[in-house]
């Protein structure tokens, strides 16, 4: 083999000062002071590894799916809020909402490029030979195949689209107009991104072991592929003419302006490609009759002739609905004993303080040593249903019980898990809700802490002003009234009283994400397609076939403990695409999808311009019914442009390279 220097074997766009801009990513290259070759490199099992492990690193920090407003600025839609009132994050999250970008966080262009450089070299320089055998090879080029596609695929989701570099690679002494490279067009970019994964996912596993949980799979890759080709399919990048000005330097358009439905069929046969592994379903728990304050029995949902009498998953007979979904993220599962799981970085503390375990910290009251930053909006709040499935009525809920809105001690038994003095809006709503919705009056146990300590523990928090969680000049506080129990362990407690914050799997990709995507994708067919399967073994015939959808919408509505949608919901494109949504922004609360699925369908103009709504917080205790009146929430507004649709690409990179263009509305500083 020719020995070529490996700093100089591949260059990339957006990194042609990579070792300056991506240095703590490649955290190997004291391996390499001396300039060793590729050869030396990848005929050794540790400098392999290491080579692999910086690239992987590009998925963690500004890549991270889930976590705070240091990393995750997306994760935070007009569902969920950020709120600090000394500034810091609270000042940045709402700069963002108001689409006022710095440079400081768009860092991912250039960690995202850096990770694909990385991935590129292994798959251009690594062969078999004495240290490794053919199937190891191809096993370690899957793995950084994936990576590869993965970082274009968090690209495509932020900044649309984005340079395809060469696979081969380019020369670093090659001219400045030779090392340019314009933007592919967004279809180009989904379907390199659908053909690398079902590439990797040859090679790769359909699973690994305990220690390598957070390798991807089989499934990881089709999944993947999947999600690529659903957002190709969307309305943003599906005939989509008010894109026309997006363009590359020769004035091609990057957005497809013409419709095709095909995309539809093939984004639902890339779904079915993943279900028919028939290695993942939707986690449940047994229900139980005796229970624990941390882990209170059963609350079953009310009779239903279909769903009551059946176990899952064509009934809610044998599970406990709340206490299925509420483990999925709250560190009560490792990763390997999650089903669900389909991708995952595994327990990403690798930075705790941008990761999973700190949006449970922010979220926690400050009684339990939380920082009482993450809130829920009152729309989210609303667009939870009823425990029968029928959806919310604040009007219908008012008029109900009248003067008697507050459930009384001689009421517990009827309004489980209601405690007294709390609002009687809260009460007989779904199990997902419970899980999710940190309202006022709510039990945290936080039973970490020491025994000795009942003021840390078993909490019933109101966010009343001058309650110690409520609005209290200078100090963080909800503004809209309304918390996030989602992702809190009934465990964790941050107070310093022998307390912990339990460690939570990042849930990057997960199955109930696939099934919805499948039902969405089937919803858009009018005709019947006949699409290859991943691997071109088989051909799938994709139609908008109403048990396949109903089949699968079913199964996450029935986990959550309410009925599936009726057959006519299913008959109406319309009034399905509907309920779909709102299935989405239930399901996936906090999950960093919200952001993206405003945008690809469209509907961001108006949702993301919709004044915020909460509960009147500046009321006091003995003005409590006066504090659940819905009001503005002026320090949350935010608004929508259409220069919000594509992230900015930084002044930085646009001047390495003449023929990259800026994203829509943005400054081109030209």
């Amino acid at each position: 083999m020719k020995q070529k220097q490996i700093i100089i074997g591949v260059l990339l766009t957006g990194v042609i000062a990579c070792l300056a801009s991506c240095r703590k990513y490649l955290n190997v290259e004291h391996y390499f002071n001396d300039r060793q070759s590729e050869e030396r490199i990848f005929k050794s099992k540790d400098y392999t590894e290491q080579w692999l492990a910086s690239a992987y690193n590009a998925l963690l920090n500004n890549n991270l799916e889930m976590g705070n407003t240091g990393n995750n600025l997306t994760n935070y839609s007009d569902d969920m809020y950020f709120n600090e009132s000394s500034g810091g994050n609270g000042e940045k999250y709402r700069r963002f909402k108001f689409g006022e970008y710095d440079h400081t966080w768009v860092q991912s262009w250039s960690q995202s490029y850096g990770g694909i450089r990385q991935a590129s070299v292994m798959l251009n320089s690594m062969s078999d030979g004495s240290t490794f055998t053919e199937s190891q090879v191809a096993g370690y080029k899957a793995q950084a195949r994936f990576v590869r596609a993965y970082l274009y695929w968090l690209l495509l989701r932020k900044y649309g689209p984005v340079p395809i570099m060469p696979v081969k690679g380019v020369n670093y002494d090659d001219s400045y107009d030779n090392l340019s490279y314009p933007r592919n067009t967004y279809d180009e970019v989904a379907t390199f991104i659908a053909e690398e994964m079902a590439l990797a996912a040859k090679d790769l596993p359909l699973k690994w072991d305990n220690r390598n949980i957070a390798r991807p799979t089989r499934g990881a890759a089709l999944a993947t592929r999947a999600k690529a080709l659903l957002f190709a399919a969307s309305p943003l990048a599906n005939g989509n003419p008010e894109m026309a000005d997006f363009t590359n330097d020769k004035g091609q358009p990057l957005i497809s302006l013409q419709y095709n439905e095909e995309k539809w069929a093939r984004a639902a046969a890339a779904c079915k490609d993943v279900i028919d592994l028939g290695v993942y379903k939707l986690y449940t728990t047994v229900s139980r009759t005796r229970g624990t304050t941390d882990y209170p029995a059963t609350i079953t949902p009310p009779f239903h002739p279909d769903y009551s009498v059946r176990n899952f998953p064509d009934g809610w007979a044998d599970i406990d609905p709340f206490e299925s979904y509420r483990s999925v993220f709250n560190g009560e599962l490792y990763a390997s004993e999650n089903p669900e799981m389909i991708f995952t970085r595994g327990d990403n503390q690798i930075n705790a303080e941008g990761g999973i375990m700190a949006l449970a910290r922010l979220q926690m009251p400050k009684t339990g040593g939380g920082y009482n930053s993450h809130g829920l909006t009152l729309k989210q709040c609303d667009a939870y249903c009823m425990d029968d499935g029928t959806p919310f009525d604040r009007q219908a809920v008012r008029s109900k019980y009248g003067n008697n809105m507050f459930v009384q001690a001689s009421e517990l038994n009827d309004f489980k898990p209601l405690l007294a003095n709390v609002w009687k809006e809260f009460a007989h709503r779904e199990p997902r809700f419970y899980a999710s919705v940190a309202y006022s009056g709510a039990l945290w146990t936080m039973s970490s802490a020491v025994s000795n300590l009942p003021t840390v523990t078993n909490q019933q928090i109101h966010y009343y002003r001058g309650e110690f969680n409520g609005y209290i000049n200078g100090d963080t506080w909800l503004p809209t009234g309304i918390g996030i129990m989602k992702f809190v362990n009934p465990k964790d407690n941050n107070s310093g009283n022998g307390g912990k914050i339990f460690p939570k799997v990042d849930l990057a990709i997960r199955y109930a994400d696939i099934l919805l995507m499948y039902a969405e994708s089937l919803n858009e067919l009018s005709g019947t397609y006949t699409i290859p399967s991943w691997d071109s073994s088989a051909s799938n015939a994709v139609s908008r076939n109403i048990e396949d959808m109903k089949k699968a919408i079913g199964q996450v509505r029935i986990r959550g403990g309410i009925p599936n949608f009726d057959l006519s919901i299913y008959g109406s494109k319309e009034e399905l695409r509907k309920k779909i949504k709102r299935e989405r922004q239930v399901e996936f609360l906090g999950e960093n999808q919200r952001y993206y699925d405003l945008r690809r369908w469209k509907d961001a103009p108006a949702d993301e311009a919709e004044q915020i709504y909460g509960f009147n917080t500046f009321m006091t205790k003995d003005q409590a019914t006066l504090f659940y009146t819905p009001v503005r929430v002026p320090l949350l507004q935010t608004t929508f442009s259409r220069k919000m649709y594509f992230w900015p690409i930084d002044w930085d990179e646009l001047k390495k390279n003449k023929r990259l263009n800026q994203s829509p509305g943005w400054p081109s500083f030209d």
